[in-house]
């Protein structure tokens, strides 16, 4: 699983991006898991990098998913109409006891 930083802005979208494909090198299996969390601060250009994420999955024959999406990220999504192509699916509560 990879974690999104705090912060991805414009100003840190480059070094953000460069983070991720280094990281999805190392990816095992056949998916592609990206916590967003950590996520607080941000704007479109994070939008534009988990696409860029995305595409680097699919090009690698692996299912991109986003995990821990903060509100404002899924409402940011959705204004841009990336909602469907960028939110994961909502998690399953866990099974009651």
């Amino acid at each position: 699983m990879m974690l999104l930083p705090a912060t991805v802005t414009a100003r840190e979208a480059n070094d953000t991006r460069r983070l991720l494909a280094q990281a999805m090198k190392g990816e095992q299996g056949d998916a592609v898991v990206v916590d967003a969390s950590n996520l607080q601060h941000f704007d479109s250009a994070a939008l534009a990098v988990l696409l860029d994420c995305q595409r680097a999955a699919d090009a690698s024959g692996k299912r991109f998913t986003l995990r821990h999406v903060p509100p404002k990220l899924a409402a940011l999504a959705a204004l841009y109409g990336l909602d469907a192509v960028l939110m994961a699916e909502p998690e399953a509560p866990p099974p009651a006891a």
